[in-house]
């Protein structure tokens, strides 16, 4: 088949590299627009002396006429922002598949593997689906399933699963529409969500929460957009915590956002059902420290406040 592989960074070069190695017939690569540092997938095609497009829009016709000048066969969607429009997701041979990673129709959007953390969930995956020019809407291809542990973060969850399991993923979908066995499962609707990408509004600690839901916010968030909360006037970045719900420490009490028990390993923060204990952070123009030795340097003590 001759395909055309439509992406950016490192997922979409580590998907171009597979389809390489296994001799698929990558006939062009679409890309974002240059900007600033150059992207993993625009370099790697250049280095495979691959056809680069990068278009600013997928709106003009013209884009449409160049991209059904390579005869594709078959498009592979593997990280794309852009709105893409249903004609030119239709325009190949065999039409297009799209890499998600969430377990569609669940958790819709670009913040899609943030949410399930975020939320306390014990399990998320990914999805190959047929796009239709919907939000992540389009019939399921196939699904991986992995579990969320309570020691996952973000970045765990991504780099060590989904990113791998993702690339494994869409080529074992190529092969299927090449045997003709992919099949088209309708999303349920019923079941479908969505969320907004979650940005820096969305990753403020909020004191009056319980302290699960504190926890699960510092690990949806890390490496991004990072939980942050503010201390004397000046943001600060928690990257590590751990719970201490009531039941767990004595003598809470304390204000919500309250400073107490500070030690070298960090320090706890009055929540809504006990405290958070903070065990790593980023200070305002500083680098990843230890909560303990950053309270030692700022002069944190008990019955200071966070907001």
């Amino acid at each position: 088949m001759r395909i055309v592989l439509h992406g950016q960074q490192a997922f979409g070069k580590a998907v171009l590299e597979a389809l390489l190695e296994r001799g698929e017939d990558v006939v062009a690569v679409y890309a974002p627009p240059e900007g600033g540092r150059e992207d993993p997938l625009a370099q790697a095609a250049r280095d495979a002396g691959l056809p680069l497009v990068r278009p600013a829009s997928f709106r003009g016709p013209e884009v449409l006429d160049e991209f059904r000048a390579f005869a594709p066969d078959l498009q592979v969607m593997a990280f794309v922002t852009l709105i893409v429009p249903a004609d030119f997701l239709a325009a190949p041979t065999f039409g297009t598949i799209q890499y998600h990673p969430s377990l569609l129709p669940r958790h819709r959007g670009r913040s899609a593997i943030n949410w399930p953390i975020i939320k306390g969930e014990t399990e998320t995956g990914l999805t190959v689906f047929w796009p239709d020019g919907g939000i992540d809407t389009g019939d399921i291809l196939l699904q991986r399933t992995t579990p969320i542990s309570e020691a996952d973060t973000l970045g765990s969850v991504y780099f060590d699963r989904l990113f791998p399991l993702g690339v494994e993923a869409l080529v074992e979908a190529v092969d299927m529409v090449r045997a003709g066995t992919a099949p088209r499962i309708p999303q349920d609707e019923a079941l479908a969500t969505y969320e907004a990408p979650c940005g820096r509004e969305n990753a403020r600690l909020d004191w009056g929460k319980p302290c699960r839901q504190l926890y699960d916010l510092v690990r949806g968030c890390d490496p991004a957009p990072g939980a942050w909360t503010t201390h004397a006037g000046r943001t600060l970045r928690v990257v590590a915590a751990a719970p201490q719900p009531a039941r767990s420490v004595e003598g809470v009490g304390g204000a919500m956002g309250e400073v107490v028990d500070v030690g070298d390993d960090g320090f706890s923060v009055v929540c809504a059902d006990g405290r958070l204990r903070v065990l790593r952070v980023r200070a305002e123009g500083g680098v990843k420290t230890g909560a303990g030795e950053w309270a030692a340097q700022s002069g944190l003590v008990p019955g200071a406040r966070l907001e």
